[in-house]
């Protein structure tokens, strides 16, 4: 299930909601059976509300959101690498010309990640990488209390838009932990263990969150028409 097919199933279950609640509120009205009909809905709704709340942060988009279009951080250094000579531009976000943020934010944006415009935002989001000894390639990399942000590269090297004058390049990581504001992971770990050949593939946390949210519909429905 992609982001916007679940983002409308999210709208189209909180409607169905609502119609069943009414229902479920009658019956609680009812004798012995009302209230143990009335349990079992309010049961199933928590049950509900709690697949709701998944599926919903599944499909969010905007700064740290979940990847869920399986890009890796190498997938994003070698993005970057497209940009190398972009001439330095205040301001600028794209191959005419960007600035180190214009270029983190435009490297993400291929991914299907929307990050903040600014340095300011950036250093914010994903999670923290403890040292630069523990970067990953993709690894956002902020410097001068959020001055400056490139991209870690892996084998110690980054990718930045350096100032004006310069041009987007790929050079040794020239800082040490010192001199580091915080290193931040947008991207999250891979999974421990990959799937064996011929096996049928991991469900995406959207596609899983979509199965929980039928089965606490289901359930909900249950508890409501007993």
């Amino acid at each position: 299930m992609t982001m916007i097919a679940a983002m409308g199933r999210v709208s189209e279950i909180q409607a169905t909601l609502v119609q069943l609640s009414a229902g479920a509120n009658a019956q609680k009205s009812q004798a012995a059976a009302g209230r143990v009909a009335g349990t079992g809905a309010s049961t199933s709704a928590n049950t509900f509300a709690d697949a709701l709340a998944s599926v919903s942060a599944a499909a969010a988009v905007g700064p740290g959101a979940p990847n869920l279009g399986g890009a890796t951080g190498a997938d994003v250094v070698d993005a970057a690498k497209k940009y190398l000579g972009v001439p330095y531009v205040f301001g600028g976000e794209d191959g005419s010309g960007m600035d180190c943020s214009g270029l983190v934010q435009t490297v993400y944006a291929e991914m299907g990640i929307d990050v903040p415009r600014l340095v300011s935002g950036q250093m914010k989001i994903g999670t923290e990488v403890e040292s630069l000894a523990e970067a990953r390639p993709g690894d956002l990399i902020v410097t001068g209390g959020g001055d400056h942000i490139l991209i870690y590269a892996g084998d110690n090297k980054v990718i930045h838009a350096p100032y004006e004058g310069r041009t987007v390049c790929l050079v040794e990581a020239y800082m040490d932990d010192s001199e580091i504001t915080t290193i931040r992971r947008v991207i999250p770990d891979a999974p421990a263990a990959a799937a064996s050949p011929g096996a049928a593939a991991t469900p995406t946390a959207s596609s899983a969150a979509g199965s929980q949210l039928s089965a606490a519909l289901a359930s909900f429905m249950n508890g409501t028409s007993r």
